[in-house]
C-alpha cells in the first residue's frame, strides 16, 4: 500500500509520515527542500527564494518523490503535495492546523520569536500556493476533493494522527474506509 501524506509547513508531516511508517514497517519517503538546498550547499530561505522563480527546482522535487515512491510497492510518501502527485497512492491524507499552531511548532523546532515564526509560515503559504498553482493549477489549500481523509493537527499528538491514519490505511486494504 502508498500512503500519501500532505500538510502545509508546520502541520507535522514529517513526524506523522515517520510514524506511520515505523508502525506499519514501510519505507518512508520524505525529500525535501532542505534536503535540496543541502545538496546544493545553499542556506534553506536562500533556496526558497530562488525556487519562487524557478519552478524547475519544485519539478525536480516532484518527480524524484514519485519516482522513490513507485519504486516499491509499499511505503508512506510526505510531501506538500503528494497526494495530488502520486496518482497511484492507495490512501490520500491531508493535514490541517492554524498558522499559530504551525508558527508554534516551528519555533519550537528552529527557535526565534513567534513573531518571526509566524509572519514566516504565512509567507512562505502564500509563496508556496501561488508557486503551486502557477507550476500545476493545485490550489493546496483545498485539498477535500483529493484526500481520502483530511485531518486537522491543532489539539492531536502525532500519536493520534498516526493512529487515524494507519486505521484508515487498514480500512482501506480490507475494501472499507475508516
Amino acid at each position: 500500500m502508498r500512503i500519501a501524506i500532505s500538510s502545509r509547513s508546520g502541520c507535522g508531516n514529517t513526524t506523522v509520515t515517520r510514524l506511520v511508517s515505523e508502525k506499519l514497517g514501510y519505507p518512508m519517503i520524505n525529500f525535501t527542500f532542505r534536503q535540496m538546498a543541502e545538496e546544493r550547499g545553499m542556506e534553506f530561505w536562500d533556496f526558497c527564494r530562488l525556487a519562487e522563480n524557478d519552478y524547475e527546482i519544485d519539478k525536480d522535487l516532484d518527480r524524484r518523490q514519485v519516482e522513490m515512491a513507485m519504486a516499491i510497492p509499499d511505503c508512506v510518501l510526505g510531501s506538500r503535495l503528494a497526494i495530488w502527485m502520486l496518482d497511484k497512492a492507495d490512501l490520500k491524507v491531508y493535514l490541517t492546523a492554524s498558522a499559530e499552531t504551525r508558527a508554534r511548532r516551528i519555533l519550537k523546532r528552529e527557535g526565534g520569536t513567534f513573531e518571526e515564526r509566524y509572519e514566516q509560515t504565512v509567507r512562505r503559504d502564500s509563496n508556496d500556493s501561488a508557486r503551486y498553482m502557477k507550476i500545476y493549477g493545485i490550489d493546496n489549500t483545498s485539498a477535500e476533493e483529493v484526500a481520502d481523509i483530511v485531518i486537522a493537527t491543532d489539539e492531536r499528538t502525532p500519536e493520534e494522527i498516526a493512529g487515524i491514519i494507519i486505521e484508515a490505511a487498514r480500512g482501506k486494504a480490507s475494501g472499507v474506509l475508516a
